[in-house]
């Protein structure tokens, strides 16, 4: 069975209280750049973080690890992991299956990554998507990749009800163009990306911060190249017994940031909503109930 131990980020964020302000600055460092920060050696990590190398070993060992080289074997393990394919992950989860049914290995799988997404979800910064989200003079925008468009697809048709100005791009680079000319700094761009990390996603989100788009990412807890653009980003758990990924618990993130986004918004919410069903009532939408 795959680990359940925490990922370096989720180490680090646990003992940020208990560093000094250089090891702060450093685990700052590791994080705004993981991995690639912590794949070189102990000297570049240094001086990348403008730290000592005595506070590099310091932190490491704070954080349970005999040394730099042994940190940095986890590190690779952990790019590993964001880089398997579905085939592997199926083989992965293949070898000593429990004598439960599908269904009951699948769902404990989904709960424990639900129970984990929210025990590190920081509560000020998700209120904080939430305002972004919920500011009429910001326009959003949303995307993900080949699986996580879906999701994105998602949040727009719920968001369009909620307020105005809410766009769908697709996950086709040819249409970019089109959709983000009018992007302006301050508006924002919800992007989806898990592994393996697709270079459309970063590619968009690279433009979309060029612009001056407030970049809001949920990915997973191996953490998308594109969260060092992005000033907000939400981790979500995704492993589960199959070669895919579970999106469920993003699934409740997009769904309670939603929720979110409608209390905030619930006059003028609501006022649209009164306006969609004389719409849909006029057109007949729905099948009456007799």
């Amino acid at each position: 069975m795959p680990s359940t131990a925490r990922t370096i980020e989720q180490q680090i964020r646990a003992s940020f209280g208990d560093l000094t302000r250089a090891e702060r600055q450093l685990a700052t460092h590791i994080t705004r750049h993981y991995p690639v920060a912590a794949l070189g050696s102990i000297t570049a990590l240094a001086k990348g973080a403008e730290v000592s190398t005595p506070t590099v070993v310091r932190l490491v060992q704070k954080l349970g690890y005999k040394g730099y080289p042994d940190f940095q074997a986890v590190v690779r393990a952990e790019v590993e992991e964001r880089l398997i394919s579905p085939i592997a992950k199926h083989d992965r989860w293949a070898g000593g299956v429990p004598d439960t049914h599908i269904l009951n290995r699948f769902a404990d799988a989904v709960v424990g990554n639900l129970q984990a997404t929210l025990g590190q979800i920081d509560h000020a910064e998700f209120d904080a998507v939430a305002r972004l989200m919920a500011d009429k003079g910001r326009k959003v925008y949303a995307m993900g990749g080949r699986i996580t468009h879906a999701m994105a697809d998602y949040f727009v048709t719920h968001m369009k009800i909620i307020r105005r100005d809410v766009s769908l791009i697709s996950d086709m680079s040819n249409a970019w163009p089109p959709a983000i000319i009018d992007m302006a700094p301050g508006d924002v761009l919800l992007a989806f990306d898990i592994r393996r990390y697709e270079n459309n996603v970063l590619s968009l989100v690279e433009i979309a911060a060029e612009q001056g788009a407030e970049v809001v990412l949920i990915t997973d807890q191996w953490v998308s190249p594109a969260a060092e653009r992005a000033r907000y980003r939400l981790s979500a758990h995704v492993e589960a017994p199959s070669a895919w990924d579970s999106t469920v618990a993003i699934q409740v993130l997009v769904e309670t940031l939603l929720a979110a986004v409608q209390n905030l918004t619930w006059e003028e919410t609501q006022a649209r909503m009164k306006r969609l069903e004389d719409l849909y009532a006029r057109a007949r939408f729905f099948r009456r109930s007799r």
